[in-house]
């Protein structure tokens, strides 16, 4: 669901203006933001096994810590009380928190049965990667909706506004396109590099689009 939970963090910004796309986009991603580092230090496991899916070959062995549903609630209320005690906006931490705990929705939906309910729990998934079709349906469809949802909330200041923002959309297409044609990838150490990076760009490439934007509607608008 890796576009699905960037339309989560765009369509957040009409109900919580006050936060910065940046901060949406990682409370959404935040879960996937965890798992790498996770796995660098041993405590979760994964293992590439092609054709486990039709859409991805990672077979998600343990990651209780960063993906079980119990977790991903205390994930959800620490990031949302956090971004509360920082910047003073109830409405924004409870969106904030509801987006990270979005992402093992989406995943639940995304993966075959090995979303664990808590550590050591038993483990559930809806199979939407099993089919190729329907995942880019439903993802594709996730996407517009939250682009176009963000568009009606914010419009730019300046040409940078639109930049940032379409060479994002870009480049989240190609790399989509990629991921469901690329090759496995080489090794587990290689998923995780990967997936700090792109934590590491598309986090600060969200705060930078936002400060190129300026809100249209006031909060419950």
């Amino acid at each position: 669901m890796f576009i699905g939970h960037i339309a989560v963090g765009l369509a957040g910004k009409r109900a919580a203006p006050r936060a910065s796309l940046g901060t949406l986009i990682l409370a959404a991603m935040f879960l996937d933001v965890l798992w790498p580092v996770f796995v660098l230090l041993g405590w979760e496991t994964v293992r590439i096994a092609p054709g486990i899916t039709a859409v991805t070959p990672l077979d998600f062995t343990s990651y209780p810590i960063s993906h079980s549903l119990l977790l991903a609630l205390v994930w959800g209320a620490l990031f949302g009380l956090l971004y509360r005690l920082r910047r003073g906006d109830a409405r924004g931490a409870v969106v904030l928190g509801a987006a990270v705990v979005s992402h093992w929705v989406l995943d639940w939906v995304s993966h075959r049965p090995d979303m664990p309910l808590w550590p050591g729990g038993p483990r559930v998934g809806l199979g939407l990667w099993d089919s190729i079709p329907a995942t880019v349906a439903v993802e594709g469809a996730m996407f517009v909706a939250g682009l176009w949802i963000y568009l009606r909330a914010t419009r730019a200041r300046n040409r940078r506004g639109w930049i940032s923002l379409w060479s994002l959309v870009l480049l989240l297409a190609f790399l989509y396109v990629g991921d469901l044609k690329g090759a496995p990838p080489p090794s587990v150490q290689a998923i995780a590099v990967v997936g700090i990076i792109a934590a590491a760009v598309f986090t600060p490439w969200s705060y930078w689009i936002d400060r190129n934007r300026e809100n249209v509607v006031a909060a419950g608008g």
